[in-house]
Protein backbone atom coordinates (compact mmCIF):
# COMPACT_ATOMS: atom_id res chain seq x y z
CA UNK A 1 0.00 0.00 0.00
CA UNK A 2 2.95 2.33 0.63
CA UNK A 3 3.90 2.05 -3.05
CA UNK A 4 0.35 2.88 -4.12
CA UNK A 5 0.31 5.97 -1.86
CA UNK A 6 3.61 7.12 -3.38
CA UNK A 7 2.19 6.71 -6.90
CA UNK A 8 -0.96 8.61 -5.95
CA UNK A 9 0.90 11.51 -4.36
CA UNK A 10 3.66 11.91 -6.97
CA UNK A 11 1.54 11.50 -10.10
CA UNK A 12 -1.37 13.39 -8.56
CA UNK A 13 0.82 16.39 -7.76
CA UNK A 14 2.36 16.33 -11.25
CA UNK A 15 -1.07 16.20 -12.90
CA UNK A 16 -2.37 18.99 -10.67
CA UNK A 17 0.61 21.19 -11.58
CA UNK A 18 0.31 20.47 -15.30
CA UNK A 19 -3.43 21.16 -15.51
CA UNK A 20 -3.16 24.37 -13.49
CA UNK A 21 -0.46 25.52 -15.92
CA UNK A 22 -2.97 24.87 -18.71
CA UNK A 23 -5.53 27.01 -16.80
CA UNK A 24 -7.65 23.93 -16.09
CA UNK A 25 -8.84 22.56 -12.73
CA UNK A 26 -6.16 20.38 -11.15
CA UNK A 27 -8.78 17.85 -10.06
CA UNK A 28 -9.36 16.90 -13.71
CA UNK A 29 -5.73 15.83 -13.98
CA UNK A 30 -6.00 13.84 -10.76
CA UNK A 31 -9.10 12.03 -12.04
CA UNK A 32 -7.26 11.09 -15.23
CA UNK A 33 -4.28 9.82 -13.20
CA UNK A 34 -6.66 7.69 -11.13
CA UNK A 35 -8.19 6.17 -14.26
CA UNK A 36 -4.76 5.36 -15.70
CA UNK A 37 -3.19 3.85 -12.56
CA UNK A 38 -6.39 2.08 -11.51
CA UNK A 39 -7.12 -1.62 -12.01
CA UNK A 40 -9.00 -1.11 -15.30
CA UNK A 41 -6.13 0.43 -17.34
CA UNK A 42 -2.50 -0.09 -16.26
CA UNK A 43 -3.22 -1.64 -12.85
CA UNK A 44 -0.34 0.14 -11.12
CA UNK A 45 -2.33 0.62 -7.92
CA UNK A 46 -2.05 -2.41 -5.63
CA UNK A 47 -5.21 -4.44 -4.77
CA UNK A 48 -4.86 -3.71 -1.04
CA UNK A 49 -5.14 0.01 -1.81
CA UNK A 50 -8.39 -0.58 -3.65
CA UNK A 51 -9.74 -2.43 -0.62
CA UNK A 52 -9.34 0.62 1.63
CA UNK A 53 -10.11 3.14 -1.14
CA UNK A 54 -13.64 3.80 0.15
CA UNK A 55 -12.36 4.69 3.64
CA UNK A 56 -9.68 7.02 2.27
CA UNK A 57 -12.22 8.74 0.00
CA UNK A 58 -14.58 9.20 2.91
CA UNK A 59 -11.88 10.78 5.11
CA UNK A 60 -10.86 13.13 2.28
CA UNK A 61 -14.50 14.09 1.73
CA UNK A 62 -14.84 14.78 5.46
CA UNK A 63 -11.89 17.21 5.27
CA UNK A 64 -13.47 19.29 2.50
CA UNK A 65 -16.95 19.21 4.07
CA UNK A 66 -15.50 20.40 7.39
CA UNK A 67 -13.87 23.28 5.51
CA UNK A 68 -17.24 23.97 3.95
CA UNK A 69 -18.89 24.09 7.37
CA UNK A 70 -16.28 26.54 8.64
CA UNK A 71 -17.25 28.88 5.77
CA UNK A 72 -21.04 28.77 6.34
CA UNK A 73 -22.01 32.03 7.99
CA UNK A 74 -25.49 32.07 9.53
CA UNK A 75 -26.69 35.20 7.70
CA UNK A 76 -25.54 33.94 4.29
CA UNK A 77 -27.11 30.53 4.89
CA UNK A 78 -30.44 32.07 5.87
CA UNK A 79 -30.36 34.27 2.77
CA UNK A 80 -30.01 31.29 0.42
CA UNK A 81 -32.27 28.91 2.36
CA UNK A 82 -35.31 28.70 0.07
CA UNK A 83 -33.49 28.37 -3.28
CA UNK A 84 -31.04 25.89 -1.70
CA UNK A 85 -33.93 23.64 -0.63
CA UNK A 86 -35.48 23.83 -4.09
CA UNK A 87 -32.16 23.07 -5.77
CA UNK A 88 -31.69 20.05 -3.53
CA UNK A 89 -34.73 18.30 -5.04
CA UNK A 90 -36.18 19.93 -8.18
CA UNK A 91 -33.18 19.48 -10.55
CA UNK A 92 -32.82 15.82 -9.58
CA UNK A 93 -36.54 15.18 -10.18
CA UNK A 94 -36.29 16.82 -13.60
CA UNK A 95 -33.26 14.72 -14.51
CA UNK A 96 -34.95 11.50 -13.39
CA UNK A 97 -37.99 12.42 -15.49
CA UNK A 98 -35.85 13.18 -18.56
CA UNK A 99 -33.89 9.92 -18.33
CA UNK A 100 -37.09 7.92 -17.72
CA UNK A 101 -38.62 9.49 -20.82
CA UNK A 102 -35.87 8.63 -23.33
CA UNK A 103 -33.85 5.70 -21.90
CA UNK A 104 -36.44 2.96 -22.69
CA UNK A 105 -36.39 3.90 -26.40
CA UNK A 106 -32.63 4.49 -26.77
CA UNK A 107 -31.24 1.82 -24.41
CA UNK A 108 -33.97 -0.84 -24.68
CA UNK A 109 -34.76 -0.97 -20.96
CA UNK A 110 -38.05 -0.78 -19.05
CA UNK A 111 -39.45 2.46 -17.66
CA UNK A 112 -38.79 1.37 -14.07
CA UNK A 113 -35.18 0.49 -14.95
CA UNK A 114 -34.88 3.87 -16.66
CA UNK A 115 -36.12 5.56 -13.49
CA UNK A 116 -33.51 3.68 -11.45
CA UNK A 117 -30.85 4.86 -13.90
CA UNK A 118 -32.18 8.42 -13.61
CA UNK A 119 -31.96 8.30 -9.82
CA UNK A 120 -28.31 7.26 -10.06
CA UNK A 121 -27.50 10.02 -12.55
CA UNK A 122 -29.54 12.59 -10.59
CA UNK A 123 -26.95 13.14 -7.85
CA UNK A 124 -24.45 15.97 -8.10
CA UNK A 125 -20.95 15.23 -6.81
CA UNK A 126 -19.98 17.14 -3.64
CA UNK A 127 -16.42 15.86 -4.11
CA UNK A 128 -16.12 17.95 -7.29
CA UNK A 129 -18.42 20.86 -6.48
CA UNK A 130 -17.54 21.64 -2.85
CA UNK A 131 -13.77 22.23 -3.33
CA UNK A 132 -14.43 24.59 -6.24
CA UNK A 133 -17.07 26.51 -4.28
CA UNK A 134 -14.73 26.86 -1.29
CA UNK A 135 -12.02 28.20 -3.57
CA UNK A 136 -14.42 30.92 -4.73
CA UNK A 137 -15.42 31.63 -1.12
CA UNK A 138 -11.76 31.91 -0.07
CA UNK A 139 -11.26 34.57 -2.74
CA UNK A 140 -14.53 36.39 -2.09
CA UNK A 141 -16.05 35.51 -5.46
CA UNK A 142 -19.85 35.62 -5.42
CA UNK A 143 -19.85 36.60 -1.74
CA UNK A 144 -22.30 39.47 -2.16
CA UNK A 145 -25.19 37.18 -3.13
CA UNK A 146 -23.86 34.04 -1.45
CA UNK A 147 -23.79 32.03 -4.69
CA UNK A 148 -21.04 29.55 -3.68
CA UNK A 149 -22.82 28.98 -0.35
CA UNK A 150 -26.08 28.35 -2.21
CA UNK A 151 -24.54 25.69 -4.47
CA UNK A 152 -22.58 24.16 -1.61
CA UNK A 153 -25.61 23.79 0.68
CA UNK A 154 -27.91 22.51 -2.08
CA UNK A 155 -25.43 19.90 -3.36
CA UNK A 156 -25.01 18.49 0.14
CA UNK A 157 -28.75 17.84 0.54
CA UNK A 158 -29.19 16.73 -3.08
CA UNK A 159 -27.37 13.45 -2.43
CA UNK A 160 -29.61 12.57 0.52
CA UNK A 161 -32.73 13.14 -1.58
CA UNK A 162 -31.51 11.20 -4.61
CA UNK A 163 -30.29 8.16 -2.66
CA UNK A 164 -33.69 7.84 -0.95
CA UNK A 165 -35.44 7.98 -4.36
CA UNK A 166 -33.01 5.34 -5.67
CA UNK A 167 -33.76 3.07 -2.68
CA UNK A 168 -37.52 3.37 -3.28
CA UNK A 169 -37.26 2.58 -7.00
CA UNK A 170 -34.87 -0.35 -6.47
CA UNK A 171 -37.19 -1.76 -3.80
CA UNK A 172 -40.14 -1.55 -6.21
CA UNK A 173 -38.18 -3.44 -8.86
CA UNK A 174 -37.02 -6.23 -6.54
CA UNK A 175 -40.60 -6.47 -5.20
CA UNK A 176 -39.64 -5.71 -1.64
CA UNK A 177 -42.45 -4.35 0.49
CA UNK A 178 -41.61 -0.67 0.22
CA UNK A 179 -43.69 2.03 1.84
CA UNK A 180 -43.20 5.02 -0.45
CA UNK A 181 -44.56 7.43 2.17
CA UNK A 182 -42.27 6.07 4.88
CA UNK A 183 -39.29 6.18 2.53
CA UNK A 184 -40.00 9.77 1.52
CA UNK A 185 -40.36 10.63 5.19
CA UNK A 186 -36.76 9.46 5.59
CA UNK A 187 -35.59 12.48 3.60
CA UNK A 188 -36.49 15.21 6.15
CA UNK A 189 -35.80 12.84 9.07
CA UNK A 190 -32.28 12.01 7.87
CA UNK A 191 -31.58 15.68 7.18
CA UNK A 192 -32.74 16.79 10.63
CA UNK A 193 -30.92 13.94 12.40
CA UNK A 194 -27.80 14.66 10.38
CA UNK A 195 -27.79 18.34 11.29
CA UNK A 196 -28.47 17.60 14.97
CA UNK A 197 -25.73 14.96 15.03
CA UNK A 198 -23.31 17.71 14.05
CA UNK A 199 -24.67 20.67 16.01
CA UNK A 200 -24.61 18.93 19.39
CA UNK A 201 -21.00 17.67 19.34
CA UNK A 202 -19.97 20.87 17.54
CA UNK A 203 -21.34 22.94 20.42
CA UNK A 204 -19.60 20.72 22.97
CA UNK A 205 -16.32 21.11 21.07
CA UNK A 206 -16.79 24.88 21.05
CA UNK A 207 -17.17 24.90 24.85
CA UNK A 208 -14.13 22.66 25.18
CA UNK A 209 -11.98 24.88 22.94
CA UNK A 210 -13.03 28.03 24.77
CA UNK A 211 -12.19 26.54 28.17
CA UNK A 212 -8.85 25.01 27.18
CA UNK A 213 -6.37 26.88 24.98
CA UNK A 214 -5.18 23.98 22.83
CA UNK A 215 -2.87 24.33 19.86
CA UNK A 216 -4.74 24.64 16.53
CA UNK A 217 -3.43 21.29 15.17
CA UNK A 218 -4.80 19.46 18.23
CA UNK A 219 -8.15 21.20 17.86
CA UNK A 220 -8.20 20.17 14.22
CA UNK A 221 -7.42 16.54 15.08
CA UNK A 222 -10.25 16.46 17.64
CA UNK A 223 -12.71 17.92 15.10
CA UNK A 224 -11.60 15.41 12.47
CA UNK A 225 -12.02 12.54 14.92
CA UNK A 226 -15.54 13.67 15.81
CA UNK A 227 -16.48 14.01 12.13
CA UNK A 228 -15.22 10.52 11.30
CA UNK A 229 -17.17 9.20 14.29
CA UNK A 230 -20.34 10.74 12.80
CA UNK A 231 -19.94 8.76 9.57
CA UNK A 232 -19.50 5.60 11.65
CA UNK A 233 -22.70 6.52 13.52
CA UNK A 234 -24.53 6.73 10.18
CA UNK A 235 -23.49 3.17 9.32
CA UNK A 236 -24.53 1.83 12.72
CA UNK A 237 -27.87 3.66 12.70
CA UNK A 238 -28.58 2.52 9.12
CA UNK A 239 -28.37 -1.12 10.19
CA UNK A 240 -31.24 -0.42 12.59
CA UNK A 241 -33.37 1.38 10.02
CA UNK A 242 -32.51 4.91 11.19
CA UNK A 243 -31.16 7.14 8.44
CA UNK A 244 -28.73 9.91 9.39
CA UNK A 245 -27.24 12.30 6.82
CA UNK A 246 -23.83 12.31 8.49
CA UNK A 247 -22.16 14.48 5.84
CA UNK A 248 -24.57 17.27 6.74
CA UNK A 249 -23.58 16.69 10.36
CA UNK A 250 -19.93 17.10 9.42
CA UNK A 251 -20.70 20.51 7.94
CA UNK A 252 -22.83 21.40 10.97
CA UNK A 253 -19.82 20.91 13.27
CA UNK A 254 -17.94 23.65 11.45
CA UNK A 255 -21.03 25.84 11.22
CA UNK A 256 -21.73 25.93 14.97
CA UNK A 257 -18.08 26.52 15.92
CA UNK A 258 -17.90 29.38 13.39
CA UNK A 259 -21.14 30.83 14.73
CA UNK A 260 -20.00 30.71 18.37
CA UNK A 261 -16.25 31.40 18.09
CA UNK A 262 -15.16 32.78 14.73
CA UNK A 263 -11.53 33.11 15.84
CA UNK A 264 -11.24 29.42 16.74
CA UNK A 265 -13.10 28.43 13.57
CA UNK A 266 -10.68 30.32 11.34
CA UNK A 267 -7.68 28.77 13.10
CA UNK A 268 -9.05 25.24 12.57
CA UNK A 269 -10.04 26.04 8.98
CA UNK A 270 -6.51 27.22 8.26
CA UNK A 271 -5.11 23.86 9.38
CA UNK A 272 -7.74 21.96 7.39
CA UNK A 273 -6.73 23.98 4.34
CA UNK A 274 -3.21 22.58 4.63
CA UNK A 275 -4.50 19.06 5.24
CA UNK A 276 -6.67 19.37 2.12
CA UNK A 277 -3.55 19.53 -0.07
CA UNK A 278 -2.98 15.82 0.62
CA UNK A 279 -6.63 14.84 1.00
CA UNK A 280 -7.53 16.36 -2.39
CA UNK A 281 -5.00 14.17 -4.19
CA UNK A 282 -6.27 11.06 -2.40
CA UNK A 283 -9.91 11.85 -3.12
CA UNK A 284 -9.74 12.53 -6.84
CA UNK A 285 -7.12 9.93 -7.77
CA UNK A 286 -9.08 7.26 -5.88
CA UNK A 287 -12.39 8.38 -7.43
CA UNK A 288 -10.75 8.09 -10.85
CA UNK A 289 -9.47 4.61 -10.01
CA UNK A 290 -13.08 3.43 -9.58
CA UNK A 291 -13.91 4.28 -13.19
CA UNK A 292 -13.97 1.28 -15.54
CA UNK A 293 -13.58 2.82 -18.98
CA UNK A 294 -14.22 -0.57 -20.64
CA UNK A 295 -17.68 -0.64 -19.05
CA UNK A 296 -18.27 3.00 -19.97
CA UNK A 297 -17.41 2.24 -23.61
CA UNK A 298 -20.33 -0.20 -23.78
CA UNK A 299 -22.80 2.65 -23.16
CA UNK A 300 -21.84 4.12 -26.53
CA UNK A 301 -23.58 7.01 -28.24
CA UNK A 302 -26.99 6.00 -26.91
CA UNK A 303 -25.75 6.26 -23.32
CA UNK A 304 -24.15 9.63 -24.07
CA UNK A 305 -27.42 10.90 -25.55
CA UNK A 306 -29.37 9.77 -22.46
CA UNK A 307 -26.90 11.57 -20.19
CA UNK A 308 -27.14 14.77 -22.24
CA UNK A 309 -30.96 14.72 -22.20
CA UNK A 310 -30.89 14.19 -18.45
CA UNK A 311 -28.54 17.17 -18.04
CA UNK A 312 -30.82 19.30 -20.21
CA UNK A 313 -33.81 18.48 -18.01
CA UNK A 314 -31.67 19.03 -14.91
CA UNK A 315 -30.58 22.44 -16.16
CA UNK A 316 -34.20 23.49 -16.64
CA UNK A 317 -35.00 22.35 -13.10
CA UNK A 318 -32.02 24.25 -11.68
CA UNK A 319 -32.97 27.44 -13.52
CA UNK A 320 -36.60 27.20 -12.34
CA UNK A 321 -35.42 26.71 -8.75
CA UNK A 322 -33.67 30.07 -8.91
CA UNK A 323 -36.66 32.07 -10.15
CA UNK A 324 -37.64 34.74 -7.65
CA UNK A 325 -34.08 35.17 -6.37
CA UNK A 326 -31.90 38.25 -6.91
CA UNK A 327 -29.56 36.34 -9.23
CA UNK A 328 -29.26 37.69 -12.76
CA UNK A 329 -29.40 35.34 -15.82
CA UNK A 330 -25.60 34.96 -15.98
CA UNK A 331 -25.40 33.99 -12.28
CA UNK A 332 -28.21 31.47 -12.78
CA UNK A 333 -26.25 30.03 -15.70
CA UNK A 334 -23.29 29.56 -13.37
CA UNK A 335 -25.49 27.63 -10.90
CA UNK A 336 -26.76 25.46 -13.77
CA UNK A 337 -23.20 24.53 -14.78
CA UNK A 338 -22.14 24.06 -11.14
CA UNK A 339 -24.85 21.40 -10.82
CA UNK A 340 -23.50 19.24 -13.68
CA UNK A 341 -20.54 17.23 -12.23
CA UNK A 342 -21.13 13.64 -11.20
CA UNK A 343 -18.64 11.30 -9.56
CA UNK A 344 -18.91 10.05 -5.98
CA UNK A 345 -22.51 8.82 -5.82
CA UNK A 346 -22.37 7.26 -9.29
CA UNK A 347 -19.16 5.42 -8.36
CA UNK A 348 -20.70 4.27 -5.08
CA UNK A 349 -24.11 2.97 -6.23
CA UNK A 350 -23.71 2.48 -9.99
CA UNK A 351 -23.14 -1.27 -9.60
CA UNK A 352 -25.88 -1.82 -6.99
CA UNK A 353 -28.68 -2.59 -9.50
CA UNK A 354 -26.47 -5.21 -11.19
CA UNK A 355 -25.72 -6.82 -7.85
CA UNK A 356 -29.44 -6.73 -6.96
CA UNK A 357 -30.38 -8.68 -10.08
CA UNK A 358 -31.83 -5.88 -12.20
CA UNK A 359 -32.06 -7.19 -15.78
CA UNK A 360 -30.40 -4.12 -17.30
CA UNK A 361 -27.93 -3.69 -14.46
CA UNK A 362 -24.95 -3.86 -16.81
CA UNK A 363 -26.39 -1.06 -18.98
CA UNK A 364 -27.13 1.06 -15.91
CA UNK A 365 -23.58 0.60 -14.64
CA UNK A 366 -22.11 1.50 -18.04
CA UNK A 367 -24.10 4.74 -18.29
CA UNK A 368 -23.29 5.65 -14.67
CA UNK A 369 -19.55 5.24 -15.31
CA UNK A 370 -19.81 7.16 -18.58
CA UNK A 371 -21.53 10.02 -16.75
CA UNK A 372 -18.48 10.39 -14.51
CA UNK A 373 -16.11 10.50 -17.48
CA UNK A 374 -18.22 13.12 -19.27
CA UNK A 375 -19.51 15.39 -16.54
CA UNK A 376 -16.79 15.50 -13.85
CA UNK A 377 -14.07 17.10 -16.01
CA UNK A 378 -16.40 19.17 -18.21
CA UNK A 379 -18.40 20.39 -15.23
CA UNK A 380 -15.25 21.31 -13.28
CA UNK A 381 -13.82 23.22 -16.25
CA UNK A 382 -17.14 24.99 -16.81
CA UNK A 383 -17.38 25.99 -13.15
CA UNK A 384 -13.87 27.43 -13.15
CA UNK A 385 -14.24 29.38 -16.40
CA UNK A 386 -17.71 30.75 -15.71
CA UNK A 387 -16.94 31.45 -12.06
CA UNK A 388 -14.00 33.68 -12.99
CA UNK A 389 -16.11 35.57 -15.52
CA UNK A 390 -19.46 35.78 -13.77
CA UNK A 391 -18.95 35.85 -9.99
CA UNK A 392 -18.09 39.33 -8.77
CA UNK A 393 -16.05 40.10 -5.70
CA UNK A 394 -18.87 42.06 -4.08
CA UNK A 395 -18.58 44.31 -1.05
CA UNK A 396 -17.12 41.56 1.15
CA UNK A 397 -13.98 40.95 -0.94
CA UNK A 398 -11.89 43.03 1.47
CA UNK A 399 -12.63 40.52 4.24
CA UNK A 400 -10.98 37.77 2.24
CA UNK A 401 -7.92 39.90 1.42
CA UNK A 402 -7.32 40.47 5.13
CA UNK A 403 -7.86 36.76 5.79
CA UNK A 404 -5.28 35.84 3.16
CA UNK A 405 -2.77 38.24 4.74
CA UNK A 406 -3.44 36.84 8.21
CA UNK A 407 -3.03 33.24 7.03
CA UNK A 408 0.07 34.02 4.99
CA UNK A 409 1.88 35.60 7.96
CA UNK A 410 0.38 33.33 10.65
CA UNK A 411 -0.71 36.25 12.84
CA UNK A 412 -2.17 35.77 16.34
CA UNK A 413 -5.55 37.09 17.48
CA UNK A 414 -6.59 39.31 20.39
CA UNK A 415 -6.21 37.45 23.69
CA UNK A 416 -3.47 35.10 22.52
CA UNK A 417 -0.09 35.03 24.28
CA UNK A 418 3.17 35.18 22.32
CA UNK A 419 6.84 34.77 23.26
CA UNK A 420 9.71 36.74 21.77
CA UNK A 421 12.35 34.33 20.44
CA UNK A 422 15.08 36.96 20.80
CA UNK A 423 14.36 38.23 24.33
CA UNK A 424 12.32 35.31 25.74
CA UNK A 425 9.64 37.72 27.01
CA UNK A 426 5.91 36.94 27.00
CA UNK A 427 3.38 39.37 25.54
CA UNK A 428 -0.37 39.37 25.05
CA UNK A 429 -2.22 40.68 21.99
CA UNK A 430 -4.63 43.34 23.30
CA UNK A 431 -5.73 45.08 20.12
CA UNK A 432 -5.96 44.41 16.39
CA UNK A 433 -7.20 46.51 13.48
CA UNK A 434 -7.57 45.84 9.77
CA UNK A 435 -6.46 48.92 7.86
CA UNK A 436 -5.81 49.98 4.27
CA UNK A 437 -2.48 51.63 3.56
CA UNK A 438 -1.50 53.68 0.53
CA UNK A 439 1.39 52.17 -1.45
CA UNK A 440 3.02 53.85 -4.42
CA UNK A 441 3.85 51.58 -7.35
CA UNK A 442 7.10 52.93 -8.91
CA UNK A 443 6.58 50.93 -12.12
CA UNK A 444 3.09 52.20 -12.84
CA UNK A 445 3.50 55.56 -11.13
CA UNK A 446 0.22 55.23 -9.26
CA UNK A 447 -0.94 54.81 -5.67
CA UNK A 448 -2.94 51.75 -4.66
CA UNK A 449 -4.49 50.52 -1.44
CA UNK A 450 -3.17 47.34 0.18
CA UNK A 451 -4.42 45.52 3.30
CA UNK A 452 -2.43 45.70 6.53
CA UNK A 453 -3.09 44.39 10.05
CA UNK A 454 -2.19 46.45 13.11
CA UNK A 455 -1.45 44.54 16.34
CA UNK A 456 -0.82 45.99 19.81
CA UNK A 457 0.98 43.89 22.46
CA UNK A 458 1.11 44.17 26.26
CA UNK A 459 4.03 42.67 28.13
CA UNK A 460 2.77 40.27 30.77
CA UNK A 461 4.12 41.13 34.24
CA UNK A 462 3.01 39.39 37.41
CA UNK A 463 3.62 42.55 39.42
CA UNK A 464 1.42 44.72 37.24
CA UNK A 465 -2.14 44.25 36.14
CA UNK A 466 -3.74 44.92 32.74
CA UNK A 467 -3.69 48.57 31.74
CA UNK A 468 -0.23 49.09 33.21
CA UNK A 469 3.22 48.19 32.02
CA UNK A 470 4.92 48.22 28.66
CA UNK A 471 3.06 48.01 25.35
CA UNK A 472 4.15 48.04 21.73
CA UNK A 473 2.50 47.90 18.35
CA UNK A 474 3.37 46.69 14.87
CA UNK A 475 1.88 46.93 11.40
CA UNK A 476 1.99 43.79 9.25
CA UNK A 477 1.81 43.93 5.45
CA UNK A 478 2.31 41.45 2.63
CA UNK A 479 6.03 42.29 2.67
CA UNK A 480 6.42 41.51 6.38
CA UNK A 481 8.25 38.34 7.46
CA UNK A 482 6.14 35.47 8.86
CA UNK A 483 5.13 35.99 12.49
CA UNK A 484 6.88 32.80 13.61
CA UNK A 485 10.22 34.15 12.38
CA UNK A 486 10.52 36.18 15.59
CA UNK A 487 7.65 34.95 17.82
CA UNK A 488 6.08 31.79 19.19
CA UNK A 489 2.35 31.63 19.84
CA UNK A 490 1.78 30.03 23.27
CA UNK A 491 -0.91 27.46 24.04
CA UNK A 492 -1.84 25.42 27.10
CA UNK A 493 -1.40 22.10 25.28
Amino acid sequence: MAFSLAVIVILGLMADYLFRKLKLPGLVGMLIVGILVGPYVFGIMRPEMMHVSADFRKIALIVILLRAGFELHRDTLLRVGRPALLMSAVPALFEIAGVTLVAPHWLGISYLEAAILGSILGAVSPAVVVPLMIDFMDRGRGAKKGIPTLVLAASSIDDVFVIVIFTILLGMYTQHSVSIFASLLNIPVSIVLGILSGLIPGYLLYRLFVKYDWRPPKRTIVVMGMAILLTWLEDVAGKHGVHVASLLGVMAIGFIILDKAELIAHMISQKLKKLWVFAEILLFVLVGSQVNIHVAWKAGLAGTAVILVGLLFRSVGTYLSLLGTDLDPRERLFCVVAYIPKATVQAAIGAVPLEAGVASGDVILAVAVLSILLTAPLGAIGIMILGERILDYGDEAAVYRFRELREKLGLPRVGERVRSKKFNTVWKVIEEREIWQRVEDPNLGEVRLEPAIYLRFWREDSAKGPGTGKTMDWRYTRNSPPFNAYWDILYDW
